[in-house]
């Protein structure tokens, strides 16, 4: 396997790791409404990075923008708003089903839909199917899908034996929202498709190929942000249980920890993206397709680590943990699956 496919894969898992963090400063917010966290943390994750990493960057900011038409920047904006989309309603589909039953659900679907999709509205998907290294690569994305069944079965022991239950358990209306809440997620994958010539562009003006990426973040992330924050500030004017200024009217020492936090989670939420970003650039262009089903399988992987750092499978036997290890195991062999089919 080539060195700088290990090093995609590595990239890659950096970004999850930091994806599967992110939460934790969340959680140390107290008295804010989750809309008021939310848009603060997504504003710094969404706006204030990809703004002030692509300035600078780019040799001229205003100029690389403009230098586009509107025909390859709409796209581009619409993939991000898809996936902002997403990061609405993931969790209403956790309101519907057993946490890890719609994690696993919604990851297995985002991981088969960005990743496959979007070789087959190239017109590429045959290739896959007709060459050593497209065949091998192909059961690499199986076995992740497979590993994040796992996972996910494990989590439903680990939840059954805490007694955690879906807040409101409804089957099909889980299924449903899961499965669109999957190819919403994708948009991210497809979005970093449509924003080729962007890279392209950005590795014109001089930029590193480890950072082409970035400054398309700019207009994907602004896409999500519109989205969210819209959302977020919609809620904030118009539920009469939360309020903007009783958020703000906290104590300052609070106030501060509470902004400090939640600037925290949007920063290591951008920071996925930042490493995906690295990732993406050390894949072969061929298989550039695979770097959403590495990030994703990834995430569950580090979301399974974090936990188990944090103890949160704790004092719920073995079955639980064993199956997590099993699913963590066959996850890391999907990604050297991916990796040889890549070097083949």
């Amino acid at each position: 396997m080539g060195s700088s496919i290990v090093l995609g894969i590595f990239w890659h898992f950096i970004g999850a790791a930091s994806a599967a963090c992110f939460y934790a400063p969340f959680k140390k917010v107290r008295h804010w409404s989750w809309e008021t966290m939310w848009s603060l943390g997504g504003f710094f994750s969404w706006v204030i990075l990809p703004w002030v990493i692509s300035w600078m960057l780019l040799p001229d900011f205003w100029a690389y923008y403009r230098s586009f038409p509107w025909g390859t920047l709409l796209p581009v904006f619409l993939f991000g708003a898809m996936w902002g989309v997403d990061n609405i309603n993931y969790g209403l589909t956790m309101r519907y089903l057993w946490m890890s039953m719609g994690i696993g659900i919604t990851i297995g679907i985002t991981l088969i839909v960005g990743t496959l999709l979007t070789p087959f509205l190239q017109g590429k998907f045959g290739v896959l199917l007709n060459t050593t290294g497209g065949r091998i690569t192909l059961v690499g994305v199986l076995v992740a899908v497979i590993g994040v069944g796992i996972v996910s079965y494990a989590g439903l022991l680990k939840e059954r034996a805490q007694g955690i239950r879906a807040e409101e358990f409804n089957l099909k209306k889980g299924l449903l929202l899961a499965i669109v809440c999957g190819f919403f997620s994708a948009g991210m994958s497809f979005a970093m498709d449509a924003a080729v010539p962007m890279h392209e562009a950005a590795k014109n003006a001089g930029i590193s190929p480890l950072y082409v990426a970035l400054p398309s973040y700019v207009v994907i992330m602004g896409g999500g942000a519109i989205v969210n924050l819209g959302y977020c500030f919609i809620r904030l004017a118009t539920r009469r249980e939360i309020s903007l200024k009783a958020d703000l009217s906290v104590g300052k020492s609070l106030l501060i920890a509470n902004a400090l936090f939640s600037i925290l989670a949007g920063v290591m939420w951008y920071l996925q993206f930042f490493f995906y970003a690295w990732g993406h650039a050390n894949i072969p262009s061929q298989y550039a397709f695979v770097s959403w089903m590495l990030h994703m399988s990834s995430y569950v992987l580090c979301g399974s680590i974090v936990g188990l750092v944090l103890k949160e499978w704790l004092g719920v036997g073995k079955k639980p943990v064993s199956w997590l290890c099993i699913g963590a195991l066959v996850i890391i062999l999907a990604a050297n699956i991916v990796g040889l089919g890549m070097a083949s």
